[in-house]
């Protein structure tokens, strides 16, 4: 049986910890800050975790991790 491959896109944006959780970075904040508040900014800066029903969906697109 072949050797699986890890899905590129989803290994930039994701990790795995050790618990098993997915951590992501949050979007909308690449351009248009000017139009977002300060609370809004402030909060996308922080990591986020993926939900748990989605978590399996991703953890198969990174098998080596």
């Amino acid at each position: 049986m072949g050797k699986i491959k890890t899905h590129s896109a989803s290994a930039k944006r994701f990790t795995v910890t050790k618990s098993g959780k997915v951590k992501l970075n949050h979007m909308n904040r690449r351009h248009k800050l000017g139009l977002k508040t300060t609370k809004r900014k402030r909060t996308l800066r922080k990591r986020g975790y993926l939900s748990e029903s989605m978590a399996p969906n991703i953890k198969k697109l990174l098998p080596r991790v």
